[in-house]
Protein backbone atom coordinates (compact mmCIF):
# COMPACT_ATOMS: atom_id res chain seq x y z
CA UNK A 1 0.00 0.00 0.00
CA UNK A 2 1.26 3.14 -1.00
CA UNK A 3 -0.07 5.10 2.58
CA UNK A 4 -3.11 4.55 4.69
CA UNK A 5 -4.74 7.67 6.39
CA UNK A 6 -7.61 7.57 8.77
CA UNK A 7 -9.62 10.41 10.15
CA UNK A 8 -11.98 9.99 12.86
CA UNK A 9 -14.14 12.41 15.11
CA UNK A 10 -17.48 12.61 16.28
CA UNK A 11 -20.90 13.70 14.73
CA UNK A 12 -20.50 16.48 12.45
CA UNK A 13 -16.63 17.31 13.70
CA UNK A 14 -15.67 17.73 9.93
CA UNK A 15 -14.16 14.97 8.99
CA UNK A 16 -15.12 14.39 5.66
CA UNK A 17 -14.43 17.98 4.85
CA UNK A 18 -10.95 17.78 6.49
CA UNK A 19 -10.32 14.40 4.13
CA UNK A 20 -11.62 15.71 1.08
CA UNK A 21 -9.14 18.43 1.40
CA UNK A 22 -6.35 16.14 2.28
CA UNK A 23 -6.73 14.00 -0.62
CA UNK A 24 -7.13 16.86 -3.13
CA UNK A 25 -3.44 17.66 -1.26
CA UNK A 26 -2.47 14.30 -1.88
CA UNK A 27 -3.70 13.56 -5.59
CA UNK A 28 -1.89 17.31 -6.53
CA UNK A 29 1.43 15.96 -4.89
CA UNK A 30 1.06 12.74 -6.13
CA UNK A 31 0.45 14.48 -9.91
CA UNK A 32 3.41 16.35 -9.23
CA UNK A 33 5.91 13.56 -8.61
CA UNK A 34 4.42 11.37 -11.75
CA UNK A 35 6.75 11.61 -14.90
CA UNK A 36 2.83 11.62 -16.63
CA UNK A 37 1.21 14.62 -14.19
CA UNK A 38 -2.16 13.63 -16.36
CA UNK A 39 -2.00 10.42 -15.69
CA UNK A 40 -2.01 10.89 -11.63
CA UNK A 41 -3.87 11.74 -8.99
CA UNK A 42 -6.67 10.55 -10.14
CA UNK A 43 -9.87 10.98 -6.65
CA UNK A 44 -12.04 8.40 -6.52
CA UNK A 45 -14.73 8.48 -3.52
CA UNK A 46 -15.97 5.35 -2.30
CA UNK A 47 -19.17 6.12 -0.87
CA UNK A 48 -21.10 3.59 2.13
CA UNK A 49 -24.17 6.03 2.53
CA UNK A 50 -27.64 5.63 1.28
CA UNK A 51 -30.35 7.66 0.45
CA UNK A 52 -33.45 6.93 2.65
CA UNK A 53 -35.05 10.39 3.02
CA UNK A 54 -34.31 14.29 2.38
CA UNK A 55 -32.36 14.82 4.85
CA UNK A 56 -30.10 12.27 3.91
CA UNK A 57 -30.39 13.36 0.35
CA UNK A 58 -29.59 17.05 1.26
CA UNK A 59 -26.37 15.50 2.93
CA UNK A 60 -25.22 13.47 0.17
CA UNK A 61 -26.07 16.73 -2.36
CA UNK A 62 -23.93 19.16 -0.03
CA UNK A 63 -20.64 16.41 -0.20
CA UNK A 64 -21.02 16.52 -3.73
CA UNK A 65 -21.01 19.62 -4.35
CA UNK A 66 -18.32 20.34 -1.81
CA UNK A 67 -16.01 17.81 -3.82
CA UNK A 68 -16.44 18.87 -7.37
CA UNK A 69 -16.48 17.13 -10.77
CA UNK A 70 -13.25 16.20 -10.60
CA UNK A 71 -14.13 13.24 -8.32
CA UNK A 72 -15.14 9.63 -9.71
CA UNK A 73 -17.92 8.67 -7.40
CA UNK A 74 -18.52 4.61 -6.44
CA UNK A 75 -21.59 3.72 -4.18
CA UNK A 76 -20.54 1.30 -1.58
CA UNK A 77 -22.86 0.78 0.68
CA UNK A 78 -22.02 -3.27 1.51
CA UNK A 79 -19.34 -4.45 -1.29
CA UNK A 80 -16.81 -2.38 0.11
CA UNK A 81 -13.54 -4.49 -0.91
CA UNK A 82 -14.53 -5.26 -4.58
CA UNK A 83 -14.85 -1.19 -4.69
CA UNK A 84 -11.95 -0.62 -3.19
CA UNK A 85 -10.22 -3.24 -5.61
CA UNK A 86 -12.10 -1.69 -8.47
CA UNK A 87 -10.46 2.26 -8.07
CA UNK A 88 -7.12 0.82 -6.71
CA UNK A 89 -4.11 1.79 -9.07
CA UNK A 90 -0.85 3.35 -7.34
CA UNK A 91 -1.84 6.22 -9.40
CA UNK A 92 -4.99 7.15 -7.58
CA UNK A 93 -6.39 8.38 -4.08
CA UNK A 94 -9.08 6.53 -2.77
CA UNK A 95 -11.63 8.37 0.05
CA UNK A 96 -13.96 5.78 1.60
CA UNK A 97 -16.28 7.99 3.95
CA UNK A 98 -17.95 6.52 6.37
CA UNK A 99 -16.74 3.25 7.81
CA UNK A 100 -19.74 3.65 10.72
CA UNK A 101 -21.91 3.98 7.89
CA UNK A 102 -20.58 0.91 6.09
CA UNK A 103 -20.91 -1.43 9.65
CA UNK A 104 -24.48 0.28 10.05
CA UNK A 105 -25.49 -0.91 6.73
CA UNK A 106 -23.60 -4.39 7.37
CA UNK A 107 -25.27 -4.93 10.83
CA UNK A 108 -28.59 -3.47 9.43
CA UNK A 109 -28.47 -6.56 6.73
CA UNK A 110 -27.32 -9.28 9.58
CA UNK A 111 -24.52 -10.32 7.65
CA UNK A 112 -21.51 -11.43 9.48
CA UNK A 113 -19.60 -8.25 11.30
CA UNK A 114 -16.40 -9.91 11.47
CA UNK A 115 -15.99 -11.69 8.21
CA UNK A 116 -16.80 -8.20 6.69
CA UNK A 117 -14.27 -6.85 8.85
CA UNK A 118 -11.68 -9.13 7.60
CA UNK A 119 -11.97 -8.99 4.16
CA UNK A 120 -11.89 -4.87 3.86
CA UNK A 121 -8.52 -4.83 6.16
CA UNK A 122 -7.17 -7.76 3.83
CA UNK A 123 -8.18 -5.92 0.26
CA UNK A 124 -6.57 -2.14 2.58
CA UNK A 125 -3.19 -4.28 2.95
CA UNK A 126 -3.26 -5.08 -0.81
CA UNK A 127 -4.10 -2.02 -2.12
CA UNK A 128 -1.23 0.47 -4.41
CA UNK A 129 -3.06 3.34 -3.79
CA UNK A 130 -3.35 6.47 -1.24
CA UNK A 131 -6.58 5.51 0.86
CA UNK A 132 -8.01 8.31 3.11
CA UNK A 133 -11.06 6.27 5.44
CA UNK A 134 -13.21 8.48 7.36
CA UNK A 135 -14.98 7.24 10.34
CA UNK A 136 -16.65 7.76 13.70
CA UNK A 137 -15.70 7.69 16.86
CA UNK A 138 -18.46 6.41 19.22
CA UNK A 139 -16.77 4.96 22.25
CA UNK A 140 -16.57 8.73 23.81
CA UNK A 141 -20.22 8.36 24.80
CA UNK A 142 -22.26 6.51 27.37
CA UNK A 143 -23.15 2.58 27.13
CA UNK A 144 -26.33 2.22 24.87
CA UNK A 145 -29.36 1.06 26.32
CA UNK A 146 -30.23 -1.57 23.58
CA UNK A 147 -28.48 -4.30 21.97
CA UNK A 148 -28.25 -3.40 18.70
CA UNK A 149 -27.15 -0.13 19.56
CA UNK A 150 -24.06 -2.00 21.33
CA UNK A 151 -23.44 -3.81 18.55
CA UNK A 152 -22.67 -1.19 17.12
CA UNK A 153 -20.66 0.36 19.36
CA UNK A 154 -18.38 -2.38 19.75
CA UNK A 155 -18.45 -3.39 15.97
CA UNK A 156 -17.23 0.36 14.95
CA UNK A 157 -14.89 0.35 18.01
CA UNK A 158 -13.35 -2.74 16.80
CA UNK A 159 -13.07 -1.65 12.77
CA UNK A 160 -11.80 1.57 14.27
CA UNK A 161 -9.10 -0.19 16.19
CA UNK A 162 -7.78 -2.23 12.96
CA UNK A 163 -8.03 1.09 10.78
CA UNK A 164 -5.72 2.76 13.37
CA UNK A 165 -3.20 -0.08 13.58
CA UNK A 166 -2.57 -0.41 9.78
CA UNK A 167 -2.79 3.19 9.09
CA UNK A 168 0.04 5.67 8.25
CA UNK A 169 -1.47 8.24 9.64
CA UNK A 170 -4.37 8.68 12.02
CA UNK A 171 -5.79 12.02 12.58
CA UNK A 172 -8.94 12.79 15.17
CA UNK A 173 -11.29 15.62 14.34
CA UNK A 174 -12.42 18.43 17.16
CA UNK A 175 -14.64 20.98 16.20
CA UNK A 176 -13.11 21.54 12.71
CA UNK A 177 -9.50 21.01 13.87
CA UNK A 178 -7.49 18.06 13.45
CA UNK A 179 -5.15 16.46 15.61
CA UNK A 180 -2.46 13.85 14.44
CA UNK A 181 -2.38 11.24 16.74
CA UNK A 182 -0.02 9.12 14.50
CA UNK A 183 2.72 8.75 14.41
CA UNK A 184 3.05 11.06 17.32
CA UNK A 185 6.36 13.24 16.84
Amino acid sequence: MAALYFVLGGARSGKSAYAEGLADSLAESLAESLADPAGGGNLFYLATAQIFDEEMAARIKLHQQRRGPQWQLIEAPIDLGPALAKADSPANVILIDCLSVWITNILIHEYDVDAARTTLMDQLARCEGTIIVVASETGLGIIPDNALSRRFRDANGHLNQAIARQADEVFFMTAGIATKVKPQK
